[in-house]
């Protein structure tokens, strides 16, 4: 399990937001109808769709990308050597003894165990990481939101993606974007600290 498959798609797709969704939410309804009248009170939103079209979103995501390649980067570079050795081996394998191969495996599975504890780290690393952009944008939408509820005469506020189809005129997502744009753009971050694991343990 490489970082780039696993988190990396995790910081495009969680934190990009989608944006594939959004419109599929909306285009599978086929032969449903995508008019009507608008319903007073009733508003809708696309968290996905914000995150996905607001400049801020996308900063980040970029950035998110940019710490997932470093991280691979360097997972790269501690299994490269390893794997190096373990071709070396192979090669002269059949010219050693049995206890002979057997430290020789022990010690390049102890390596290559290694290696794989720190990628995990990695990975938990960019998770929190990802959390904690996300919960830092959604503070700053959090209002911007709460002001095109306010001016739209909102009563109720639904996901837009899980719509099959209707009138979408109070739509808020398009507003929230201009909104956030408007307030930032870019967001700075590090990777995060991985989380202590919780073990379960209680003090007696």
């Amino acid at each position: 399990m490489r970082i780039d498959r696993t988190m990396m798609a995790l910081a495009a797709v969680a934190l990009a937001g989608l944006p594939g969704a959004a419109v599929h939410a909306q285009s599978s309804s086929g032969s449903l109808p995508s008019n009507g009248p608008a319903v007073a009170g009733i508003c809708y939103l696309s968290r996905e769709a914000v995150f996905a079209n607001a400049k801020v979103g996308q900063a980040a995501s970029a950035r998110l990308k940019q710490l997932a390649e470093q991280a691979q980067s360097q997972i790269d570079a501690e299994r490269k050597p390893i794997e190096a050795d373990v071709q070396a081996y192979r090669a002269k394998a059949s010219s050693m003894s049995a206890d002979q191969r057997q430290a020789q495996e022990q010690a390049l599975g102890q390596r290559m165990q290694g290696v794989q504890t720190d990628q995990q780290t990695k990975a938990r690393q960019l998770e929190a990481t990802r959390a904690k952009a996300m919960d830092q944008i959604a503070s700053y939408a959090q209002p911007v939101i709460a002001s095109a509820y306010s001016s739209k005469g909102c009563g109720v506020l639904f996901d837009r993606n899980v719509v099959l189809s209707g009138n979408m005129a109070n739509d808020l997502t398009p507003a929230v974007v201009q909104g956030l744009d408007a307030k930032v753009t870019t967001i700075s971050f590090n990777l995060e600290p991985a989380p202590v694991a919780n073990t379960g343990s209680t003090t007696r």
